[in-house]
């Protein structure tokens, strides 16, 4: 595989982190979580069990090994410093100044091991006015104005289904990291690599920002694009209680859609952008897809050049012809589910260890060299 060879210190928790390890790990590398005394990574308690480990944690840390080290005790440090010597990456997700004063700090690792790639997610980033300040997702997403956008039927901020700051996070740190590392074979030298989700989320904003950096105003949603402004950018109802994602605002897609229901009148509506003009649209759309069922309007729309998709529960998704044709269902031994890697490489593809490890289970690890 793709990283065999590359040791990963991981000393994170939660979610960014461990979404970044699990990545390495299901193509190769040899990652090494290091957990607290106790509890270990929280994550072990997270949310239902379905076996000896939580659904939450077996899905972000399968295929890597748990050694617990106390890192405020001079012999696990001392320990860990060690396991750092032969290592290629290191990450933490502390708060900004903790892994100094536990003496893990990058420049004292770059002392001992110059290759190292050592990188730190944390809310804020290592500067700037909120760097201490306690943070997760949620007010990450908030304060990069995200959730401004994020707008229920009542028109105020709802809570996202996913914890957007914290998957774009380890996305980011991944790229990060593995950038580093293609550098250090021409240099030899690692480097430190600072990501913070609420950046994670600004840099999100680029397809929605056109109102604010364009004319300095707040975007409307019911009037934008992609939030509501638009007939084929919207969901919608059926007979049956299902919904409907029409999800393509290419002319192409908006003359085949009603062109097949008879109105092609209604296109130069839509063809002029997204605003309150397109509403005639989607009343006619709202009133059409009330008259059959989910599964009558599926058949249907698969026959045309339409971009479209049902809305499905997450019991639905994971039976999805689609899903499973593309192997991201993979059970273990014991028939629990796990989610695969999405990238796909037609040469040494990701093979994926599906056992979580149990706290503290490769704590013999700390005796072994590494040759």
């Amino acid at each position: 595989m793709k990283l065999n060879g590359v040791r990963v210190i991981d000393l994170s928790n939660f979610l960014p982190g461990p979404y970044l390890s699990l990545s390495l790990a299901d193509h190769g590398a040899e990652v090494i979580k290091i957990e607290q005394p106790g509890e270990g990574d929280p994550g072990r308690h997270i949310g239902l069990a379905d076996g000896p480990h939580t659904v939450f944690f077996r899905n972000l840390n399968r295929g890597k090994r748990s050694i617990v080290l106390d890192l405020k005790r001079d012999e696990d440090r001392a320990a860990l410093l060690d396991l750092v010597d032969g290592a290629d990456v290191f990450l933490e997700s502390f708060r900004p100044g903790v892994a100094k004063r536990l003496g893990v700090d990058y420049e004292t690792l770059r002392a001992r091991n110059r290759g190292l790639v050592y990188c730190s997610i944390s809310a804020f980033g290592q500067d700037g006015p909120y760097r201490d300040r306690p943070a997760h997702d949620l007010a990450t997403e908030a304060l990069s104005g995200a959730l401004s956008l994020n707008l229920g039927d009542d028109g105020l901020p709802a809570i996202p289904a996913l914890p957007l700051a914290d998957l774009l996070g380890g996305l980011n740190g991944l790229a990060g990291v593995l950038m580093a590392l293609y550098r250090r074979h021409s240099t030899g030298e690692g480097d430190y690599i600072d990501i913070a989700m609420m950046d994670s989320m600004v840099a999100a904003l680029r397809n929605v920002v056109g109102p604010t950096f364009a004319k300095g105003r707040q975007p409307n949603p019911k009037e934008e694009r992609t939030t509501g402004g638009s007939a084929f950018y919207r969901l919608y109802a059926t007979r049956d209680g299902g919904r409907i994602a029409l999800a393509g605002q290419e002319p192409k897609f908006i003359h085949a859609l009603l062109g097949a229901l008879g109105r092609a009148d209604l296109a130069p509506l839509c063809l002029r952008g997204p605003g309150s003009h397109q509403r005639p649209v989607m009343e006619f759309l709202e009133q059409t897809f009330a008259q059959n069922t989910r599964a009558e309007w599926e058949e249907r729309l698969a026959s045309l050049d339409v971009c479209f998709g049902a809305v499905n529960t997450l019991p639905e998704a994971f039976e999805d012809p689609q899903v499973l044709a593309r192997g991201m269902v993979l059970r273990d031994d014991d028939g629990r589910p796990h989610i695969a890697s999405p990238i796909r490489f037609l040469r040494e593809p990701a093979q994926s260890a599906l056992d979580a490890p149990a706290l503290d289970q490769h704590h013999h690890l700390l005796k072994d060299t590494r040759t």
